[in-house]
């Protein structure tokens, strides 16, 4: 069947799902027509819809099309606390472990132990094997539904095997061949057994190669090998090698997601992605611990600042261009941050090319500052003479100081920016949580030394200006 989705915005669909929600049709005629769009869709328009509404469409479908509708909601929760138990437990039964582990976790634990209680006997398996991971874990995002082959079969037994398994499974483009032990041997992609003669041999036929994960894996270890491959699935082994379950593509994109909105919380300075549903005191204790240690950081600056309050004093008009040294000093570490994690985070570069990667972000700070010095110099320069009515000595003699003390504040703070997250990683720490707000600060408290420093020495004491 075709879904509509295809030719249609997500907006027009779920328009059209309204409409049919709101025609006095039968519940049979209703349901042929909600099930010509695609589930995505159903599941968007699902909030939005009045409780009368819900209990319509949740009654109209049947538990297979809710399924995997179910698995596209964010809160499915309140939906399925709203059925009938009968309905929900076949709704969660018709669900990949994965997804129906993920829905049983949002739900109260009564009505999670009565669904459970009452499911058929291998969902429950599948469901309970796929929970007993933890979530940092490749094992907890694997689902259960694949295809096996002895190794032993022919092309004609492995087709026939095929035909019978896959009415209970989506994920036929890959068989996966077990050898006589039950272990994992090979995949046998489904073009290949298409076009093989019947009496062609799985062993002779089936990848050995292929790339395969332990359930037990940390994410954060295996994600990389996954990304390498662009296969359809990988399979899950235990410790005695049997396959547990598989990853598909479309998993490893939920994951990298997951992982990639995870990092970029930390590089906001949080220590864990903001969720726009919790509540104000949620956001707020995820938000206090780095600005607490921020706090921290930028009194350290302000204590450095009042060292040089005498520098100030003696030369008040230097202090008009301190927040562009300090702001250009954060860009470029924040620029160096943003670098080296990803460096760090791809397992498959060799540590001497990370360690390379200091001294070429060194020099790429220095040669930034350098320019950027070179134009404050001359900018600066002339604003101070035409605009504040300098004289040529004291305006080029400021603009000179600015644009040396960008060219060093800027050099260091990529050298920091790339050498602090590498310390984070040899510590075991998570290279992210350095993040860009710390190395701000840091950057701000090198880049006030470097200014003000710069500016007694060469301003005061050597040009003598005041």
């Amino acid at each position: 069947m075709t879904k509509l989705g295809r030719n249609h915005s997500m907006t027009e669909n779920q328009d059209a799902i309204v409409r049919v929600l709101q025609s006095s049709t039968s519940p049979a005629l209703m349901a042929h027509q909600l099930e010509q769009f695609h589930e995505n869709d159903i599941a968007a328009v699902l909030p939005l819809l009045t409780a009368p509404q819900q209990k319509k469409l949740l009654r109209v479908l049947n538990p297979e099309t809710l399924s995997t509708v179910f698995s596209y909601v964010d809160e499915p929760a309140p939906l399925l606390e709203a059925l009938d138990i009968r309905k929900a437990v076949d709704i969660v039964s018709g669900m990949e472990a994965d997804d129906a582990v993920d829905v049983l976790r949002q739900l109260r634990k009564e009505k999670r132990d009565a669904l459970l209680d009452m499911m058929p006997a291998e969902q429950k398996k599948d469901i309970l094997l796929v929970a007993s991971y933890d979530e940092d874990e490749i094992g907890s995002y694997m689902t259960t539904d694949f295809i096996q082959v002895p190794l032993t079969d022919t092309a004609e037994t492995a087709m026939t095997a095929l035909s019978e398994q896959a009415k209970d499974t989506e994920n036929i483009s890959t068989l996966y061949v077990l050898a006589p032990d039950g272990t994992f041997f090979g995949a046998l992609p489904l073009r290949d057994l298409i076009i093989a003669p019947k009496s062609s041999k799985v062993q002779d036929l089936c990848q050995t190669s292929y790339p395969y994960v332990y359930g037990r894996e940390q994410l954060d270890d295996c994600m990389e090998t996954l990304k390498d491959y662009s296969e359809d699935s990988i399979p899950v082994l235990d410790a005695q090698n049997r396959v547990l379950g598989i990853v598909t593509a479309q998993d490893l994109i939920e994951v990298s997601d997951q992982e990639m909105g995870e990092d970029y919380a930390k590089l906001a300075g949080l220590t864990a992605e903001n969720d726009l549903k919790e509540s104000v005191l949620q956001s707020t204790r995820k938000r206090l611990p780095w600005l607490i240690i921020l706090l921290a950081l930028g009194l350290i600056v302000s204590s450095v600042v009042g060292i040089f309050e005498g520098v100030v004093a003696q030369l008040p008009l230097i202090i008009c261009f301190q927040s562009l040294v300090l702001d250009m000093a954060g860009n470029v570490g924040t620029q160096s941050l943003a670098v080296t994690i990803r460096v760090l985070t791809d397992e498959t570069i060799p540590v001497r090319d990370r360690l390379r990667l200091i001294p070429r972000e060194t020099k790429v700070g220095l040669l930034n500052g350098t320019l950027l010095g070179i134009l404050s110099f001359v900018c600066i320069g002339v604003y101070l003479l035409t605009a504040k009515g300098q004289t040529i000595h004291m305006s080029f003699s400021i603009s000179g100081c600015i644009g040396i003390a960008l060219m060093v504040a800027m050099a260091a703070s990529a050298l920091f920016g790339t050498v602090i997250p590498m310390f984070f990683k040899k510590l075991g720490i998570d290279p992210a949580v350095a993040s860009g707000p710390l190395i701000t600060t840091v950057n701000d408290l090198i880049a006030v030394v470097v200014y003000y420093g710069l500016t007694w020495i060469f301003l005061i004491e050597i040009l003598q200006l005041v």
